[in-house]
């Protein structure tokens, strides 16, 4: 007698399809050595050597760690085999999926960052598991895969940009209660400007990921989150300054009595800076030619920009302490704005070259 177990029909294009977004493949499995090289055979994953259970019984967690970066192939495991493999592999920095179905892959699937099991599996492998597949293709892994890292890169795209921007924010106050003898913006301007910023930033989760950013692991890196908020905040301050000096000595808002309208002129400029770094730093490439932002979020954009606009100048400026611009006020804001994503550009490939983008 004998029995038929062939693996599924989607089992080589995802496996094909998880390597070629960086993700190894490895085989852990209770059967034998020859089973599982046929198996790993007939679905395309390359075996150069196999090793067993009584092989990993002898070594220790220094050895195991090393050897589970050179084998693809671990064949006839215990149940705690298949555990300490998943735990040397995170030891060594890996972030570990582990896919089972049967009692045996219990341990495992605990000792995963991520357990996931079918909807046919035994019960305390589904319960050890994170992830329920209920499709019958394995496909699903890369696109769960794909959809984890977009998810997270709008994810970065949405702190890094909060962070920048109140950083800026922040100076900007500093440096202005040095040298201005009235408030640069009322604690309501400032709430409000928070609030449009904040609503203009709803439509991110929507929003477009780089092919080039969903190719590669991403990593949870807050040093990285700390030096790209110093690095990119204080570019918003130097142009908050130059709107001060604009309001200043241009518009001649250089007093308490006139604050009304120094406080409007750098509302305008801070919400419309604030709304053009969505852009600016969501990709690191050249923002609006070699990638554009989806729809939901560039309409969010120009609605929150026009709200901002339309505040000082419409009726509800009495509301918030505002008053109207004078028409020669905007080509100098446009001028402002567009140093301001030229500097911002530029400045995004010292970083690149530097740092790297994730």
């Amino acid at each position: 007698m004998a029995f038929l177990d062939p693996p599924k029909e989607s089992a080589a294009a995802a496996i094909a399809a998880l390597h070629e977004h960086g993700v190894a493949v490895k085989v852990l499995t209770g059967d034998s050595e020859l089973v599982a090289r046929k198996v790993c055979r007939d679905v395309g994953l390359s075996v150069q050597t196999v090793l067993l259970g009584s092989d990993i019984e002898a070594m220790d967690e220094a050895a195991l760690r090393s050897a589970v970066e050179r084998h693809a192939l671990f064949a006839k495991l215990a149940p705690l085999h298949k555990e300490r493999i998943v735990r040397a592999l995170r030891m060594n920095g890996h972030i570990t999926g582990f896919m089972g179905d049967g009692i045996n892959d219990a341990p495992a699937l605990r000792a995963a960052d991520i357990g996931i099991s079918v909807d046919s599996a035994v019960d305390i492998a589904r319960e050890a598991a994170d992830i329920i597949l209920l499709e019958k293709s394995l496909m699903v892994l890369e696109q769960g895969v794909i959809e984890g890292r977009r998810t997270f890169s709008n994810m970065l795209k949405y702190i890094r940009m909060t962070a920048s921007s109140n950083f800026g924010n922040v100076f900007s106050v500093l440096i202005a209660s040095a040298f201005i003898p009235f408030l640069p913006m009322l604690p309501m301007q400032l709430l409000m400007q928070n609030l449009l910023y904040d609503i203009s930033q709803i439509a991110i989760p929507f929003d477009h990921v780089d092919e080039e950013l969903v190719k590669k692991p991403l990593r949870w890196n807050p040093a990285d989150l700390g030096r790209f908020m110093l690095f990119f905040g204080p570019i918003s301050s130097v142009f908050d300054v130059l709107t001060f000096v604009l309001m200043w000595f241009v518009f001649q808002a250089n007093a308490p009595e006139h604050q009304t309208l120094f406080q409007s002129g750098w509302f305008v400029v801070g919400l419309l800076t604030q709304t053009l770094i969505v852009h600016m730093i969501r990709t690191p490439k050249l923002p609006f030619l070699q990638s554009r932002a989806s729809r939901p979020l560039m309409l969010m954009t120009v609605a929150v920009m026009a709200v901002g606009i339309f505040l000082p100048m419409g009726p509800l400026a009495g509301h918030f302490k505002m008053q109207a611009l004078p028409a020669s006020y905007f080509p100098w804001m446009f001028v402002i704005l567009l140093c301001y994503a030229v500097m911002t550009t530029l400045l995004k490939r010292v970083y690149i070259r530097r740092y790297g983008w994730q």
